[in-house]
């Protein structure tokens, strides 16, 4: 009787998914397919958008349990892009993102409220001109699945929020130019394979 149920419980331990036994995930962003976009309103002729493009972080996945995730990135600043040299030249000085002084931006999550089947809202700190204050993202989970062309497995999603450049101290141009900035990020995330998985694992 005793080896009939060991037998049993090896038998069913060999079908609980790997998923199961470790479902925190690390994914480092396919910078090539991330953008961190911001909108501004500009003396109310349009909403004018800048984008950084250096940053480094990752962020955790838990599949099974998505509050458990978490996400951590620091920006340069100095990355700022306009589409313009002297505009960029601009939000790099004292004006707004001072960045000599203010090398980085910084946002770590601290909690995760599940929204939706694929939503979530993502409530961290936000650090800008050394000023940290809660920030939350609407985060929508996208996919995640096997790349079609790389093999490698692949998290996205999608994330807004809004702040006051004010509450950091950036208070150049108000009331002209708005306070308010539109957040917008979309993230592709490479899954970091563990020690004897491979890349083709779901």
């Amino acid at each position: 009787m005793r080896h009939t149920l060991l037998a049993a419980v090896s038998a069913a331990l060999l079908f609980i998914p790997s998923g199961a036994q470790a479902q925190i995930e690390k994914y480092s962003f396919d910078k090539a397919h991330t953008q961190i976009l911001f909108f501004v309103n500009h003396l109310g002729f349009s909403n004018s958008q800048g984008e950084f493009h250096d940053y480094d972080g990752h962020f955790l996945f838990d599949r099974g349990e998505p509050d458990k995730s978490s996400v951590d990135v620091t920006i340069q600043t100095a990355s700022i892009d306009m589409d313009d040299e002297k505009w960029d030249a601009h939000m790099k000085n004292t004006d707004f993102f001072d960045v000599e002084k203010f090398p980085t931006m910084h946002f770590k999550s601290t909690g995760i409220e599940v929204t939706g089947d694929n939503t979530a809202n993502i409530t961290g700190d936000l650090t800008i001109l050394g000023v940290t204050k809660p920030a939350v993202l609407a985060v929508t989970h996208n996919k995640s699945d096997k790349h079609a062309f790389s093999g490698k497995y692949v998290a996205g999603f999608s994330a807004t929020a809004t702040i006051k450049r004010s509450e950091y101290g950036m208070e150049y141009g108000l009331p002209l130019v708005g306070d308010e900035a539109q957040i917008r990020i979309e993230v592709e995330g490479i899954r970091e394979e563990q020690e004897g998985e491979g890349a083709n694992n779901p």
